[in-house]
């Protein structure tokens, strides 16, 4: 069998950085690695989908997608499950060198968890006044926390830093809408359409989502599109953050002053993975309105969560309200994003209220007069 000769100039490369990627040790820590992560995904059941209490005669039911029961606490434990293979996936994470992530916290705390799975070193970079509770939890999972005193400085500081150790940013707010198949794999949509089958409204009419990132209202408008959905989406947005403005003014460059006091949600600028045209609204959500929405959740299902549960369920809410005055019937659905007990000493600390300016009662009894007679202030 004749064979045509390569020319001079012709010669195999492999990856040379600071590991061989075609070593076999290397790919059999890579395998495992994968392995571990996917593994994680097995072993879980699905979040359970709650009900919020409505008068049974509006004819609409209202859901929360609970996604605080995952291993690690929040709705974060998907993104960093998928940012994790995706990273592995493409060849950027490496034995022994560090995973850095610019985080508030959840997907901080997530991505501890699984840097620990696989056996890599993991360093959050945060705003110092996330709450302790959050850094308590990475540091339980073997992370570490580097803190900086600008939330708008995390993202050079997060690739300095990789840059240093020679370790791997992770970049949730680049890589989080592409990371995720939201064509299905039991992404958070496909999980919602899933659980809805036997309800008496299926398709709901909105699903409400909030955004850090932007990843989950990309994954929930993606999947609702490919799979020819007449569900629209909705992202509620909090004070400090620039999502809203974007989005309105069709502005990529929108940017905010300072820091959300909503943990895990809002945005100081529009970050990569926030896709505005996939989106149908967009409501911009006072921060006390978040907390008096979180409060009356407790109040109604006796479960406290995070501040980001409240500027979605606020949203809901009003959007109820919006069907019960044109007199339609159907579903709608929000996320509990996290649970509570990390933020007693916010969300629902009367003295740390008072300490940010905030009066929640207007709010509080918005909701509660909503509820009593189906009537959104105006």
């Amino acid at each position: 069998m004749s064979t045509t000769p390569r020319p001079p100039h012709a010669v195999d490369a492999v990856a040379t950085a600071d590991v061989d990627r075609s070593d076999p040790a290397y790919r059999a820590w890579l395998k495992e690695a994968v392995r571990k992560v996917q593994a994680d995904a097995n072993r879980s059941a699905d979040t359970h989908l709650l009900r919020f209490p409505l008068p049974e005669k509006w004819g609409i039911d209202l859901y929360l997608k609970d996604e605080s029961t995952h291993p690690t606490g929040s709705l974060k434990h998907r993104l960093a499950r998928s940012l994790f293979l995706y990273a592995l996936c493409n060849g950027w994470i490496r034995p022994g060198k560090p995973v850095i992530e610019a985080s508030s916290g959840s997907t901080a705390v997530s991505e501890a968890y699984f840097a620990k799975l696989i056996g890599v070193p993991f360093v959050a970079v945060m705003p110092r006044t996330t709450s302790p509770e959050k850094c308590r939890l990475i540091e339980f999972h073997g992370g570490q926390c580097h803190f900086v005193d600008d939330s708008r400085t995390m993202y050079e500081e997060s690739a300095a830093l990789a840059a240093r150790t020679g370790g791997h940013y992770m970049d949730q707010f680049t890589y989080a809408e592409r990371a995720t198949d939201w064509r299905g794999n039991n992404n958070i949509a496909e999980s919602i359409y899933q659980q809805l089958r036997l309800e008496r409204y299926p398709e709901p009419a909105w699903i409400v989502a909030t955004a850090g990132t932007g990843g989950t209202s990309a994954t929930l408008a993606r999947y609702v599109h490919y799979t020819q959905q007449d569900t629209r989406i909705c992202v509620a947005d909090p004070e400090n953050s620039c999502f809203f403005d974007g989005w309105v003014r069709h502005d990529p460059g929108a940017t905010a002053d300072c820091g959300s006091r909503i943990e895990g949600i809002g945005r100081p600028r529009m970050e990569p993975s926030f896709v505005p045209g996939a989106v149908d609204r967009m409501m911009k959500v006072p921060d006390a309105a978040s907390v008096a929405a979180v409060r009356a959740l407790e109040t109604a299902i006796g479960r406290k969560a995070g501040g980001s549960t409240g500027t979605g369920l606020w949203s809901a809410l009003k959007i109820v309200a919006e069907m019960v005055a044109e007199e339609r019937t159907g579903s709608v659905v929000t996320l509990i994003c996290d649970p509570g007990d990390r933020y007693l000493d916010k969300y629902y600390s009367d003295e740390w209220l008072t300490g940010q300016g905030l009066d929640i009662a207007p709010y509080a009894a918005t909701i509660e007069r909503f509820l009593a007679t189906g009537v959104w202030p105006e």
